[in-house]
């Protein structure tokens, strides 16, 4: 009988309404920002902060703290993640940073790859992945282009042999990534860029996979079995043997079932020990934020329905290219699709949802656009398509009134 089936009776039954408080709170978006952590903190208490290219207002991994910490400066966050050895990235959720305590953790993933020989079906000679680690061991850190080129032709999907190489040997654990130059990754041996507490450490699978998620569970607050097997991408065979010790503790969720009804779920019992109150942070969340970045959470949480468009053809997007959705009042609120131009932040497309739209939270759309505008070094706002254009008027006055 697998933990899942074994499940203990809940320790306690949480409206939907404690539950998303919970939730909020877990993810450092309810209650006052602790910034004397800083970025580094935020990356260690979530566990795992995603990684993308797409950078229209920031870039995701940027957005991440800002919308924890507020306008903390973009080279501080940079020095944050990418000095000092604090961090280092791997596959979690997607690519992702990862604070350098959890090195040993990933061990039964870099195991899985090694065990399977091979990445996403690319091969490569044994005697290039030698020479790729010779190259490293020789000359220290290298991007694959100074390792000998990235990719074969200008596709940007048809690998070199070399590029092959070194992230087969990042994804088996022989090489790691702790800096990013120009966005290109950096790439070191494991034993000159870990420190060597770590490096030694030798964690079984399971040891591995239970820590991971009492960790993603103490990131989520309360969370269902699927809700942890998404935040580091498990597999169910990983995480059931393990949930029943993992420190989480049952209980249930009303309003998170099938039709409205109870759904059980696991709590990090520090979560439950008070009540989640404090300030609500009012600001733009990026679509790869932990907070939303899975789906099927997002919308039994916060009702909303969300997804990134950047893939979907321009003319079947809903909401546009890279929307943000509008965290207030510890509700998603509505979407702004951004973009820079010059010392013009653009909202190109604006729509605000749910009850209550009209002024109060077009108040704290215009706060958001404003916030996010200093940030990045605008000077100015301007909307484009707005879902409700009786609502301009009143939106322009709050963004002239800085």
């Amino acid at each position: 009988m697998t933990a899942a089936a074994a499940r203990p009776a809940p320790a306690a039954v949480l409206s939907a309404d404690d539950a998303r408080r919970i939730a909020l709170r877990a993810q450092g978006l309810l209650g006052a920002p602790d910034r004397r952590g800083g970025v580094r903190g935020v990356l260690r208490h979530l566990g795992a902060v995603q990684l993308d290219t797409i950078s229209v207002l920031a870039r995701s991994h940027e957005l991440v703290p800002y919308a924890r910490l507020g306008a903390v400066g973009r080279p501080a966050v940079e020095a944050a993640y990418w000095g000092g050895g604090t961090s280092f990235e791997y596959w979690s959720h997607a690519a992702c940073l990862l604070p350098v305590e959890e090195w040993p953790l990933f061990a039964f993933r870099r195991r899985r790859y090694r065990d399977r020989g091979h990445l996403w079906g690319h091969q490569v000679p044994p005697e290039t992945y030698r020479a790729v680690l010779d190259k490293l061991r020789a000359e220290g850190p290298l991007t694959s282009t100074e390792l000998g080129g990235a990719k074969k032709t200008a596709e940007w999907w048809d690998w070199s042999d070399t590029k092959i190489a070194v992230e087969r040997a990042l994804a088996f654990g022989d090489v790691v990534c702790t800096e990013r130059r120009s966005w290109k990754r950096v790439y070191a041996l494991a034993e000159q860029a870990i420190p060597d507490a770590l490096l030694g450490q030798e964690r079984s699978d399971g040891e591995c996979v239970r820590t991971l998620v009492a960790q993603a569970g103490a990131a989520l607050g309360v969370a269902t079995r699927a809700d942890l097997l998404d935040y580091h991408r498990l597999r169910a065979e990983q995480l059931d043997p393990v949930l029943a010790d993992c420190g989480l503790v049952p209980v249930e969720v009303a309003g998170w079932g099938p039709d409205g009804a109870p759904a059980p779920a696991w709590a990090d019992p520090a979560a439950l020990a008070t009540a989640p109150r404090g300030r609500h942070r009012t600001t733009l969340l990026s679509p790869f934020d932990s907070l939303v970045w899975d789906r099927a959470r997002t919308e039994r949480i916060f009702g909303m329905t969300h997804r990134l468009e950047a893939y979907t053809p321009k003319h079947k997007r809903v909401h546009g290219y890279f929307a943000m959705p509008l965290l207030t009042g510890g509700r998603l609120v509505g979407r702004v699709d951004p973009a820079r131009e010059g010392r013009t932040l653009v909202a190109r497309q604006v729509s605000l949802d749910g009850p209550g739209r009209g002024a109060r939270h077009v108040e704290a759309l215009a706060t958001a656009l404003r916030e996010a505008a200093d940030w990045v070094g605008c000077d100015g706002v301007r909307v484009g398509t707005l879902h409700d254009e009786r609502l301009r008027p009143t939106l322009e006055k709050l963004l002239a009134d800085r």
